[in-house]
């Protein structure tokens, strides 16, 4: 069973990857954070297996977020969440070590199998 980490701003978002996280795929969720701030504090403290990132949010946005815990750790595995338009970000993702990618508007299937192949 693989422990997550979920940072986004969005309640409704953190919603429901939880329930796919621990009521589909049976992992756990040890945490939450609203920005990326707070994310890499729990990150740092609880040192869970798989980050869900987003890159847009308030206090410090995903890709710093993602560059402070690869700092950290650079084997954390971390899956970015991104809107629809932000190439550039992913490209940004991708070179600060970033492992995956989920497009919002979230299409259930794709998440629930990145969720599996980085839970392993």
């Amino acid at each position: 069973m693989a422990k997550f980490l979920i940072v986004d701003d969005s309640t409704t978002s953190r919603k429901m990857l939880r329930e796919i996280i621990e009521h589909e795929l049976g992992h756990i969720v040890i945490g939450e954070a609203s920005d990326g701030a707070k994310g890499v504090k729990m990150y740092d403290a609880l040192h869970p297996d798989v980050v869900t990132m987003d890159i847009t949010m308030p206090v410090m946005d995903g890709i710093e977020a993602l560059k402070e815990i690869k700092e950290l750790n650079p084997e954390a595995k971390v899956i970015m969440i991104t809107a629809a338009g932000q190439a550039k970000m992913i490209t940004k993702a991708v070179d600060l070590g970033a492992d995956e990618f989920i497009a919002k508007p979230y299409e259930h299937s794709s998440i629930v199998e990145i969720l599996k192949k980085l839970a392993l």
